[in-house]
């Protein structure tokens, strides 16, 4: 994917400046000040935590800004024309034609109405770049391209009927229909687990270099942006803090902030010797569940977390894992077997529990953004655990939030704030406050830092690792990221098609030989190395694996 050096930039942005309105109703530098170059096949990556400014630059680059901002001034010249000096009529023929863009949620980006097929056939139709059936037509061959199944019919499935990895593929595929000379992708393969990340970016890479379109690529994945990008811009607080070729810069950082993202990814637990004989505070045993009469989702699962201890369940999507949170939790009845808490039983449906069993196992959510009452301030949300289940008075809630806002390293003015005034890292930390005020014996983290960025998940991991130090917590920690294990886990159960399929030591598991389906998680797990996705499909087409 490297650019033809001698042409003249498809994409020249000098002296961007977006604002967005504070709290205090101010207008405030998001990006400030950025130049940037792209010449037509490259592929540049944006790096940084979260608040740098990449998306909000990435929107830029359309001549676009969200609402609650503006672009305040630069230029933002696209094949010779600087789009803020153009109308909005003009800007919006080159939205979607020329310069396209994937956002990281695919399932929120679909219309959940609309096959599809139909979705994709908008774009060129109103852009007036192919018939319909020549849309169609283009639609199945970029299906192909994609590496999607059945290419013929996928398309007249709905967004609900195809997998995670397989919708953000479709909405690659849409992002191409015109063919556009630039796109930008936006985190797209954030919320994926590495085998389907893998597909996914494979498909992305292959496309854009047959294609030849330049592509922004924004991501807090180090990892994978070395595999994507053939440059590197590196924001932090909407400014730039480096820039340069990919293996330049992932080899020798110049910056010491750059130097901190690269060491994020060494966080890692050191783990405890085996459980003593005894009681594990959670046993599961032998579970088989479905949902209503359809085939079982969990076959025969059984493993156990012990006091103190933190067991990551790991694999792909539709490998069960949320699925057994869910019976845990007592959200879905098992067919057969049985949760046990304590050394008793727990009765199989949350209605039929007690406050107590209830209030010992809470659960943090992947998404804080949507677990949170965005109506409820912060106090709001930690004091009603801590009322509902120990009956406090207003006085005593309220000293408990303080308390609790110290032990997740919040200011305890931040009580009086809502949801939507914190930032992603910030509204984690009140989810895991939430499950704190109950003062429960284990807690289940589902997915609680994929969507975070490098530092700022490394910050929860911490955070939790130092509350299971102080409090005595036990951890079932869902996730599909195996750095995560490595930073996190005691135990490992190892999950696929509703299965386990390996459980031990965290170092037994991670540790050759492993079962076949571990060999395949552990060999998906992108490196450092910006050669690495490039010999990884090289090698499957030399044994014929296919994608």
């Amino acid at each position: 994917m490297t650019a033809a050096r001698g042409d003249q930039p498809l994409l020249r942005i000098r002296g961007l400046h977006v604002a967005g309105l504070s709290e205090d109703e101010q207008w405030r530098d998001i990006v400030s000040g950025i130049d940037l170059d792209l010449r037509r096949g490259e592929v540049l990556g944006l790096i940084g935590e979260s608040g740098a400014g990449k998306s909000t630059l990435g929107l830029a680059v359309m001549g676009y800004a969200r609402d609650g901002c503006r672009i305040t001034g630069g230029e933002v010249v696209f094949d010779g024309q600087d789009l803020l000096k153009l109308s909005e009529r003009r800007r919006r023929r080159i939205r979607g034609a020329r310069i396209a863009y994937v956002a990281q949620s695919a399932a929120a980006a679909f219309n959940p109405a609309h096959r599809l097929i139909e979705q994709y056939v908008e774009g060129p139709v109103q852009h007036g770049r192919a018939g319909r059936a020549r849309a169609i037509a283009d639609a199945i061959g970029l299906y192909r391209r994609m590496h999607l199944p059945q290419p013929e019919t996928i398309g007249r499935r709905y967004p609900h009927q195809v997998s995670g990895g397989q919708l953000q593929r479709a909405m690659t595929a849409m992002a191409m229909a015109c063919g556009p000379e630039l796109i930008v992708f936006d985190e797209p393969t954030t919320a994926l687990d590495v085998t389907t990340q893998i597909e996914v970016l494979a498909s992305i890479k292959e496309t854009v270099r047959q294609s030849g379109t330049a592509a922004i690529y924004i991501t807090h994945d180090l990892a994978v942006v070395a595999q994507m990008a053939d440059r590197i811009m590196v924001l932090r607080h909407g400014k730039l803090v480096e820039e340069g070729e990919t293996e330049a810069i992932m080899e020798r950082p110049r910056q010491p902030y750059t130097r901190s993202l690269w060491a994020v990814r060494s966080l890692s637990k050191e783990e405890q010797p085996p459980p003593v004989d005894g009681v594990p505070l959670l046993s599961v045993q032998a579970v088989t569940a479905a949902y209503r009469s359809g085939e079982p989702v969990l076959q025969d699962v059984s493993f156990a977390v012990h006091r103190g201890r933190t067991v990551a369940v790991v694999g792909e999507s539709g490998s069960g894992k949320s699925t057994a949170a869910r019976v845990i939790t007592g959200l879905l009845p098992p067919r057969d077997g049985r949760i046990v808490f304590d050394g008793r039983a727990l009765p199989d449906s949350l209605d039929r529990r007690g406050r107590d069993d209830r209030r010992r196992l809470q659960m943090i959510y992947q998404s804080a953004e949507t677990a949170l009452n965005p109506r409820q301030t912060v106090g709001d949300i930690i004091g009603r655990p801590a009322s509902f289940y120990f009956g406090r008075d207003r006085e005593a809630v309220r000293r408990r939030v303080a308390e609790i806002l110290e032990m997740i390293e919040l200011p305890a003015s931040y009580a009086g704030r809502y949801p939507g005034e914190l930032s992603g890292g910030q509204r984690q930390r009140i989810g895991i406050a939430r499950a704190l005020a109950a003062e429960p014996d284990l807690i289940i983290c589902d997915e609680v830092t994929s969507a975070l960025d490098q530092l700022v998940a490394e910050g929860i991991l911490k955070l939790l690792l130092g509350l299971q130090r102080d409090l005595g917590l036990s951890y079932l920690f869902i996730t599909h990221d195996l750095a995560t294990v490595k930073a996190i886990a005691d135990e490992v159960v190892v999950m696929h098609r509703g299965r386990v399929v390996e459980k031990g030591l965290r170092s037994a598991v991670l540790t050759p030989p492993h079962d076949p389906y571990t060999a395949l998680l552990l060999a998906s797990v992108p490196q450092m190395d910006p050669h690495w996705l490039d010999r990884l499909l090289a090698a499957r087409a030399s044994a014929g694996a296919s994608l």
